[in-house]
């Protein structure tokens, strides 16, 4: 009998990837998602990559009574892996209580219906914006959380917040928060990838669209920061690495293996980037040329930030493995078969 997991978001852009991971290990699947910024064609080639058609349902999980139905129509789910939220840094700055209700009512609403359809754990889709600008780098999970940059990160650290204290009131909760760095890249397949809806909000759908000449210009935000070219540097972790941590974290809760009732994990490459540097490995992996130019800083942005991924290497025995030439090409791939698919 193959366990079952809810993944919320499961149309979107980490969460398809991560169905397939779990499908792929044996999982049973059962996709949530509202549809506001992915498409229900995913399912489709979800099923093209594993030949395995996931349960889906277009519901939103701020619909608490919806939410109850689907675990009653879906009896026995074991786990869920949480991406359903809103994840616009710059987005949250200008419409704030748009993401404290997405964000932080979702989750309310699932911890609130684990115990009563004993499901056992569930996976936090966080982020490295909870360590705000690190004192030192590479950042470990034992960094001090700093005052939010923005909206969208404030979601993330009080959902964290949330979840400590519900398993510490005597829930029976168990929860693995992955704090993710920067995904980019698509399957290999290049039936799935990054597809946001309307303007891309993240750097590399941005790039490939530009590069492909569906954006007229990349605007580089801010060359003037304490980094070695000025550009904001992060750590670009492949979706699919990231993909098969979730799929390790999940063996973990169900398996007993977890050392605390609540346990964090920095996902990363332990590798920083610039924009800059970024853009130019882009263009040196594809061929492809990308028409951008500098403009101001972006209100919300961090300097640099990048992890020390080795309590995640060593704890759950996960690593980044793919170059990121690899994962660059990834992206161009998939914005190459959008075309041919008649996408954009």
């Amino acid at each position: 009998m193959k366990k079952r997991i809810l993944v919320t978001g499961g149309t979107g852009y980490i969460g398809s990837h991560t169905v397939v991971e779990l499908q792929q290990s044996g999982y049973d699947v059962v996709i949530v998602d509202n549809l506001s910024n992915s498409n229900a064609d995913v399912v489709d080639n979800i099923e093209k990559v594993t030949g395995i058609r996931p349960a889906f349902e277009k519901l939103d999980c701020l619909d608490y009574e919806g939410m109850d139905k689907l675990f009653t129509k879906y009896a026995g789910i074991e786990g869920i892996i949480h991406f359903a939220a809103s994840k616009a840094v710059g987005e949250s700055c200008q419409k704030p209580l748009l993401y404290y209700r997405n964000n932080l009512v979702s989750l309310i609403n699932l911890l609130e219906l684990m115990p009563k359809h004993n499901v056992k754990g569930i996976i936090f889709s966080s982020s490295c914006t909870v360590y705000g600008q690190p004192d030192t780098l590479p950042v470990t999970e034992a960094a001090p959380i700093k005052k939010a940059e923005s909206p969208y990160g404030n979601t993330k650290q009080i959902n964290e917040e949330i979840i400590r204290d519900t398993v510490a009131s005597g829930s029976p909760v168990h929860a693995i928060m992955l704090r993710y760095f920067n995904p980019i890249g698509a399957h290999p397949s290049a039936l799935i990838g990054e597809l946001p809806n309307g303007v891309p909000q993240n750097l590399l759908p941005y790039v490939t669209q530009t590069a492909m000449g569906i954006r007229e210009q990349l605007s580089v935000f801010g060359d003037d920061y304490d980094t070695p070219d000025g550009s904001c540097i992060r750590d670009y972790i492949y979706v699919v690495d990231l993909a098969k941590a979730h799929v390790i974290a999940m063996d973990r809760i169900l398996n007993d293996k977890q050392k605390e009732s609540v346990e964090v994990f920095n996902i990363g490459t332990g590798r920083g980037l610039s924009v800059l540097e970024l853009l130019n490995k882009f263009e040196a992996a594809t061929g492809v040329k990308v028409n951008y130019k500098i403009v101001g800083r972006r209100q919300g942005d961090i300097v640099k930030v990048w992890a020390d991924p080795t309590f995640a290497n060593e704890e759950l025995g996960w690593q980044a493995k793919a170059t990121i030439e690899e994962t660059l090409k990834s992206a161009w791939n998939w914005q190459v078969k959008l075309r041919e698919r008649g996408i954009q």
